[in-house]
């Protein structure tokens, strides 16, 4: 037995000090055979096929469509008679995959209010595959409004010679400009007016309509109804803010002051 361990270990010597050394001596001269053959190999992946990414899918014009009259639904309900809508879409996420869908649902997403820059929701209510996603669109409406015949700086109190009507898109601002047939006389700037400019509610000194304590006469207003009720103030009504009002039945709720005693509620 130590007979063959030790032939094996000369073997193994004779290995390690002989051809060891050998093949280290070739190495110089056979690396540039190994980077051609690496170029070589690199050029033959570079003329395979690659494997072609899918073409991004649009909406169906259908759903689109959807989309555009829930957004010109909603905001004709909020507009003067005179005014009128005009509705752009943003573009679909070019990435978006949806699954086929044979029922869709447009919809106003939480927090989000159809006036400007705003988002509207479609969902997939029956397909193989549920699915919902949300769009960025602009809402403009344009409506005659009053607007600054000259500039005008603060502290100004308005005169007849000052407005005139012209057309307006009163959705630039979350500020409501000033719409009404008789324009806002004697109304004191708090903010400088351009020439042009609309007259907006942030724009004039806020009225006071009622005092905390006085007695209000509550108008709920929804879609086709309208309901009365009486309540008590809590705060100063100041015009453009909202308040808070205690109903008979004890019930707190927030409203907008709008004449001399008088708050609503938009349902």
């Amino acid at each position: 037995m130590d007979m063959i361990v030790k032939t094996r270990s000369e073997n193994l010597s004779r290995i390690s000090g002989v051809r060891a050394p050998q093949f280290a001596a070739l190495l110089p001269a056979a690396l540039p055979r190994v980077r051609r053959m690496v170029r070589l190999l690199l050029a033959l992946l570079l003329l395979l096929p690659v494997a072609a990414r899918p073409a991004a899918v649009g909406l169906d014009p259908a759903w689109l469509a959807q989309i555009e009259q829930l957004a010109q639904t909603a905001a004709q309900a909020v507009m003067p008679p005179a005014g009128r809508v005009q509705i752009e879409l943003g573009d679909p996420d070019p990435r978006l995959r949806l699954a086929p869908c044979a029922r869709t649902e447009a919809f106003l997403p939480a927090g989000q209010r159809l006036w400007g820059r705003s988002r509207l929701g479609l969902r997939c209510v029956q397909g193989p595959v549920r699915w919902s996603i949300s769009l960025p669109l602009q809402v403009r409406v344009f409506a005659p409004a009053w607007v600054a015949v000259q500039p005008l700086p603060a502290g100004t109190s308005l005169q007849a010679d000052q407005l005139r009507v012209d057309l307006v898109e009163l959705s630039a601002s979350s500020s409501p400009a000033w719409v009404q047939a008789e324009a806002p006389l004697q109304r004191e700037l708090v903010r400088p007016l351009q020439a042009g400019e609309a007259v907006r509610q942030v724009h004039l000194r806020p009225r006071q309509w009622f005092a905390a304590g006085d007695a209000v006469r509550l108008l709920l207003a929804g879609d086709g109804f309208s309901v009365q009720a009486e309540a008590r103030a809590l705060a100063p009504g100041l015009e453009g803010q909202a308040t808070r009002l205690r109903l008979d039945s004890g019930r707190i709720v927030q409203a907008w002051p709008v004449a001399e005693r008088r708050a609503e509620i938009q349902l």
